[in-house]
């Protein structure tokens, strides 16, 4: 969670800098913001609580400067909890993100002889630092012994008064150097996230866990256990500027939606020979698990279905946060798929690290390269959706279900069919896309938003679908709403439909298509206002969203994508910013 920028230059005014750079952050936290620059030996401190882009701030002075959009933890949303955080003297500036898993026994030890002035975790880093420099260490031997100290997926960047320096520390959580020299002016960025400075630069040095960085014209990299400088080469990344903005659009969500009409056939313009070659691992493997969080796990648990349905072959789906209980079956000859569209996300990688240590291999699919999770997998599958800043994941969820079913086409020995499947279905969502339709479904929501409950059932692989149609509604709309496999209803579900209850069925043309129909008819018996996505039109849906006719295991991408619309639509009537959730961001690079 929460977004870190930092920014070194020998020429330029940072603030302006820094506080751009944050608003292309804020999906990463928006309950508060902070800013620490230097000038004349001296840090200027702001701070102010709601969402950096609908901001007004006095510029401080100082070429060098942090800053910070946070997603509150530990403590309140107030000023006083809002990064940077400082020593006692005031010389030493802190932007944090994680969590400090034992900052209680840390401060505690420290109160003795410091004054903590926030209920934050963050605010024992600066105190320890102050403690260590106290005891004769330099900046850099201070801060690897505290980033040393600290319990749980950590990342940190420095800011100090009298060695006019920046110094960062990573153990979990993201950090990325950005590299620009123009007109005799250097400048060096360290960020969360690559779109914080894109529009600046686009060439970069990773920092890896147990890294630290001296943030200068020729940055410098230590590993934190041996001291021993590590020699880091730059790498260009290939990205639009363009493709992580609004553009027309009025919301990142909408955008990101839309985008589907492009990101489904890049997506499936994948490596044969990959694709293949991973195939034979999945088939070879004794024991393959598909684990993810969130969007990404009711992808896995499609995945379950995609496997039985194209390759008559069983895989395991397991949430992350669940995957410890599972260790005792993981053998050296297990494989492990993660999902993830961070690639930070903190219960992914916990289970990845359960993996590692039983000796089972690891196959990644994710939007984000150069993240944490490939960094840890034996290989990658980059799904190629282009940056992704609404909170609530569109196309790149889409995206993952095609990788999914290519490597389950693979696996059969049919990967040339499946790939003619799936451009079939890019081309007609390309068609399905289009302002009448959308006009359709905002219709439909204007009709719905007002309701409490909203409830949506589907069968087969439609079922975790109508799983995920129940996330996306409640996150952007936070209506309620739950998701059921159709048959399930009339195991205490069907007790709480009363008249007018929206009640969406997710329809494809297969064999259970009349079974689904049928839960649709019981529900409508009770007074439900029952909404069809299908094919094709029934007498007992008083408003049918039209999909296009495909076969089983791709109807659940065309099933959902007028779900991603209808919540988008319902978010809005209800007047909420649905690109950025209350009490969610985007990468939950916490437990």
């Amino acid at each position: 969670m929460c977004g870190i920028i930092g920014y070194w230059n020998t020429k330029k005014e940072s603030f302006k800098i820094l506080f751009e750079s944050l608003k292309k952050l804020e999906y990463r936290g928006y309950d508060s913001f902070g800013f620490a620059t230097l000038f004349n030996n001296q840090l200027f401190l702001t701070k102010q609580t709601g969402k950096v882009s609908e901001a007004k701030c006095e510029a401080s002075p100082g070429t060098l400067g942090i800053a910070h959009t946070r997603w509150a933890t530990h403590g309140k949303v107030n000023e006083k909890n809002t990064h940077p955080h400082t020593d006692c003297a005031g010389k030493i500036a802190v932007v944090h993100n994680g969590i400090i898993e034992n900052f209680q026994e840390l401060k505690l030890q420290l109160e003795k002889n410091h004054l903590f002035l926030s209920e934050t975790d963050t605010e024992v880093i600066p105190h320890l630092i102050e403690n260590y420099l106290k005891k004769g260490m330099n900046l850099k031997q201070a801060i690897i012994k505290t980033g040393t100290l600290l319990k749980g997926r950590n990342a940190f960047v420095v800011l100090n008064s009298d060695t006019k320096e920046i110094i960062a520390f990573r153990n979990g959580s993201p950090l990325i150097v950005g590299i620009k020299k123009d007109n005799g002016c250097s400048e060096v960025f360290i960020a969360s996230d690559i779109q914080a400075f894109l529009d600046k630069t686009k060439n970069v040095m990773y920092l890896d866990d147990n890294e630290i960085v001296i943030v200068k014209e020729i940055p410098e990299f230590y590993d934190v256990k041996t001291g021993v400088q590590i020699q880091k080469r730059i790498i260009k990344i290939e990205l639009d500027v363009e493709s992580a903005e609004k553009g027309d659009y009025s919301h990142y969500m909408l955008k990101e939606i839309m985008e589907q009409k492009k990101t489904l056939t890049r997506v499936i313009n994948q490596d044969s020979k990959e694709l293949m070659h991973v195939a034979q691992k999945i088939n070879n493997a004794k024991g393959i698990f598909f684990i993810g969080c969130g969007t990404a796990a009711r992808v896995c648990h499609t995945a379950e279905y995609i496997f039985s349905i194209v390759a008559n072959k069983h895989v395991n789906f397991v949430p992350a946060s669940e995957f410890e209980n599972y260790k005792h079956f993981l053998v050296p000859e297990t494989l492990v798929i993660a999902i993830s569209q961070s690639g930070e996300t903190a219960d992914v990688l916990d289970a990845l690290k359960i993996a590692k240590k039983r000796g089972s291999k690891i196959i990644s699919i994710v939007n984000t390269p150069n993240s944490s999770v490939t960094t840890i997998a034996d290989f990658n599958f980059l799904i190629n959706a282009g940056p992704e800043k609404a909170v609530a994941s569109t196309k790149a969820t889409t995206a993952q279900i095609v990788i999914v079913m290519l490597l389950a086409y693979a696996c059969a020995g049919k990967l040339i069919e499946g790939n003619r499947i799936l451009v079939d279905v890019a081309g007609k969502v390309n068609d399905m896309l289009n302002p009448r339709y959308n006009q359709h479904i905002k219709n439909l929501a204007k009709k719905i938003y007002q309701n409490q409950n909203i409830f949506i059932i589907g069968r087969g692989i439609n079922y975790p679908m109508a799983l995920e149609s129940a996330i996306k509604i409640i996150e952007v709309s936070y209506i309620h709403a739950q998701g059921f496999a159709g048959g399930e209803l009339k195991h205490g579900p069907i007790a709480m439909i009363e008249k007018n209850t929206p009640v969406i069925a997710l329809v494809a043309n297969d064999e259970l298509k009349n079974e689904i129909i049928s839960n649709a008819i019981e529900v409508k018996s009770r007074g439900a206002y029952v909404i069809g996505i299908a094919p094709e039109n029934n007498e007992v849906f008083d408003y049918w969203i039209k999909t296009p006719d495909v076969s089983e295991v791709v109807s659940s991408i065309v099933n959902l994508i007028p779900i991603q619309l209808l919540s988008y639509y319902l978010g809005t009537f209800r007047g909420h910013n649905v690109d950025y959730p209350r009490s969610l961001a985007k990468s939950v690079t916490v437990k």
